[in-house]
């Protein structure tokens, strides 16, 4: 019994993820996350395996729900992202950061670059960083760690140059 279940989900899965990664790819504009919400939606669809009448009408809802559910958290993110430059060009212009600064953050990859603005230029708190933007705590803490210390290493050199 469990071997014919485990033959019919693998057989399953060759047939259909291709197609569901494609039809992911599709909506996401991304292949790295196509494959994981099509991984995702068969992780699922195997932990429901007994109770699923239509496996592949399954995957494809499922698939579609994750999709939304990236959309979304991008959508937070740029709403996030687009509070936070608001909000910085509302301030008088004594509370601006030096000017230098503020190019080199805009440089930073968007990866480093949203929690920066969000912990550093907005005072949010790790934890709400987090929330918006759908990341854990300690990847937040990781890049927020990642993104000082370029922008150290860069203040340095520029320092250097001008010494």
């Amino acid at each position: 019994m469990k071997r014919s279940r485990e033959r019919a989900a693998s057989e399953l899965f060759a047939a259909l993820y291709p197609r569901l990664a494609g039809w992911c790819r599709r909506l996401v504009d991304d292949d790295e996350t196509a494959h994981e919400i099509a991984s995702e939606a068969f992780t699922r669809l195997w932990a429901r395996w007994t109770c699923v009448a239509e496996p592949r009408g399954f995957l494809y809802v499922t698939a579609a729900n994750l999709v939304r559910d990236h959309w979304r958290k991008l959508e937070r993110e740029r709403r996030a992202v687009h509070r936070v430059s608001a909000e910085a060009a509302l301030r008088p212009p004594s509370e601006q950061a030096d000017p230098s600064v503020r190019l080199l953050v805009q440089s930073l990859p968007e990866r480093l670059r949203v929690p920066i603005l969000l912990h550093y230029y907005a005072d949010m708190p790790i934890r709400e960083v987090s929330v918006l933007t759908g990341r854990k705590e300690g990847t937040i803490k990781a890049d927020l760690h990642a993104a000082r210390e370029l922008l150290r290493a860069h203040l340095r050199r520029s320092l250097d140059h001008t010494l």
